[in-house]
């Protein structure tokens, strides 16, 4: 009996021409469609399914063309975020999202990522929502900073070393404030960064950011992000490279700040207890789709999914001493070549018939506020939802 011959995980260089000319021509077609939705204030003004909400995302892909094939990098995603309501989303490395984040802001690196598919709805206010997939420039550069605030993961790379601090959050102020007086504006400054719980703010309101600690470039970030009290402010983990006690008071910062604002937040991040801690929701993605989602007591108290459930048990446990930490079997599969069933199919413990069926499985309601993607619980809840993946050749 003969062997199956193995998958090359190489192209030739024929292969990678068509692939070039193809992206070519699709980004081109994508960025024409895209500027013309923007000269129509009908085709990216919309309204939003729960006024509640300050954001909806409704099956949302963002792929990347990239020389080697279509990297779908966020593949049909939909959950909300409630306003005053602080959302987490965690998964590892490479699963969508921080792509879901930049997606939100069109910080996106076009032409080469583009968002094919679904709706971004921004609670405008008035009855009033944007899908932010069809916003202009114009209308983008109006919402960000001011509606929608992001804090970077890493704040050295942010923040520009040739600028003063001070200077820095000056112009996100002048930019949505155009008539402020610079006195004014210098003045909010320094208010924002006594706000972030800097001690010395007129001495750091001078000093360049290689100056600064790694917490105090943080805050600075967070101060700007901040200076137009936002409704929406996106945290990309942000203790990343932080030490634990400046990690504690970031966080603690950041749920005083919400409470006396009256932001959302949608915080993206690895750690697990940093999410129990702040969140009010749970987004749970892997490999570029939404597996679990819930509130923060049933994700962290009931989590359904193997792969939560993995999540779960790969974290150390203080007074728990074990052998060696738990960690889930083999690896994420080829994003260029995403598999038609389920993605953690062949690193699942619990897999069985229905899981080899050749199809993805789609999200099943367990409660009013738990939503999981597995065959597991076919027979326990109704179909609330099915991720819908965009065909690039049909583009």
């Amino acid at each position: 009996m003969s062997k199956k011959p193995k998958k090359s995980v190489y192209i030739n260089t024929k292969e990678s021409v068509r692939i070039t000319r193809f992206n070519r021509k699709l980004t081109k077609k994508l960025e024409k469609q895209r500027a013309d939705s923007g000269a129509d204030p009908e085709k990216y003004t919309t309204v939003m399914k729960n006024d509640k909400n300050v954001v909806e995302f409704d099956n949302l892909c963002s792929y990347f063309f990239t020389d080697i094939g279509t990297v779908k990098a966020v593949d049909g995603i939909s959950f909300e975020v409630p306003k005053g309501a602080t959302v987490g989303i965690v998964g590892e490395s490479g699963c969508g999202k921080s792509v879901t984040s930049l997606s939100l802001m069109q910080l996106l690196q076009r032409p080469q990522g583009q968002t094919v598919g679904g709706e971004i709805r921004f609670n405008m206010g008035d009855g009033i929502a944007y899908n932010i997939v069809n916003t202009p420039t114009t209308e983008m550069m109006k919402i960000r900073g001011n509606k929608v605030s992001m804090i970077f993961q890493e704040p050295m790379t942010s923040l520009n070393p040739v600028f003063r601090s001070g200077d820095q959050v000056d112009e996100v102020i002048k930019l949505h404030n155009p008539r402020m007086p610079n006195e004014e504006v210098r003045n909010r400054t320094i208010d924002m960064l006594k706000l972030v719980g800097i001690a010395n703010p007129e001495g750091v309101y001078k000093m360049y950011p290689h100056e600064l600690s790694g917490g105090m470039r943080q805050r600075i970030m967070i101060a700007m992000a901040l200076s137009c009290d936002p409704e929406l402010i996106i945290a990309d983990e942000p203790t990343t490279a932080l030490d634990v006690t400046i990690q504690a008071q970031i966080l603690d910062l950041l749920k005083n700040l919400k409470a006396r604002i009256g932001s959302s937040i949608m915080l993206i991040t690895h750690d697990l207890g940093v999410v129990a801690d702040m969140a009010d929701y749970v987004v749970v993605m892997y490999a570029g789709r939404i597996v679990e989602k819930g509130t923060s007591r049933d994700i962290f108290h009931n989590p359904k999914h193997p792969y939560t459930i993995g999540l779960m048990k790969s974290k150390p446990v203080v007074g728990k001493e074990v052998d060696e930490l738990y960690n889930i079997r083999g690896s994420v599969p080829n994003p260029l070549d995403m598999p038609n069933y389920c993605y953690f199919r062949d690193r699942c413990d619990y897999s069985f018939d229905p899981c080899f069926s050749g199809e993805y499985p789609p999200e099943y309601k367990i409660s009013d506020t738990h939503c999981v993607s597995c065959y597991l619980f076919k027979d326990q809840g109704e179909i609330s939802s099915r991720p819908i993946s965009v065909d690039v050749k049909e583009l």
